[in-house]
């Protein structure tokens, strides 16, 4: 029996405790054997690809919230980044539709890049404010991790991955997933959220000791 436990992310490149969450999950999972598979959770599909304002603007406009309440949120989770090693940019980022860096994601699956291509999106995102929306800057990021820019931009403009994203969306709703970061560990134990660290080491163990059971 493979010692690998598969660990299945469902999250979106526009959610500040995905990034958050992915850094507590890596400390977590040190010491075990994990391959990681990104799945697309879009958290506001209907934001347009070129949102003209701030992150502030965003949640008030979008979401109703007050602004009053808005900036000291931003400032928290800004803080609990900071505590995992980010440098969140709120005044820099740039509020996009994310379908297209989900279409993305499953282009760098199909060629062994999906993890590195996750990692460089977030910070793209929240640490570097750069567009994460369009196809011709999102190919330049896949180019910055190794990928053909020109074949990663045909891709995208022909919408080669719209399917992929669709499926995970609705793989996702017969999880009764609602909120990202969502993680599914050997296919069987969901953690939600942004957990500690020992709460994911946990899961990882008890399947660890399950599989040396079965084998005993």
């Amino acid at each position: 029996m493979s010692d690998v436990i598969k660990v299945d992310v469902w999250s979106d490149i526009a959610c500040p405790w995905c990034f958050i969450g992915k850094r507590k999950f890596e400390t977590g999972a040190e010491g075990f054997d994990v391959e990681v598979e990104y799945h697309s959770f879009e958290l506001a599909p209907d934001t347009p690809v070129d949102f003209e304002g701030s992150e502030i603007d965003f949640l008030v406009a979008h979401k109703g919230m007050p602004a009053a309440q808005v900036e000291p949120m931003l400032a928290q989770v800004k803080g609990i980044a900071a505590e995992v090693g980010l440098d969140y940019d709120f005044d820099a980022l740039q509020h996009t539709n994310t379908v297209k860096a989900h279409q993305l994601l499953h282009y760098a699956k199909a060629h062994g890049k999906q993890v590195e291509l996750k990692e460089r999106l977030l910070s793209a995102y929240f640490v570097e404010g750069r567009h994460v929306g369009r196809a011709e800057d999102l190919a330049d990021l896949a180019a910055e991790v190794g990928l053909d820019r020109e074949d990663a931009l045909r891709a995208l403009e022909a919408n080669e991955y719209v399917d992929a994203v669709r499926a995970d969306q609705e793989q996702a709703m017969r999880y009764g997933i609602r909120g990202v970061p969502f993680f599914v560990i050997d296919g069987k134990y969901g953690v939600s959220g942004a957990q500690a660290p020992e709460t994911f080491a946990a899961a990882l163990k008890q399947v660890q000791d399950e599989r040396a059971g079965v084998a005993s």
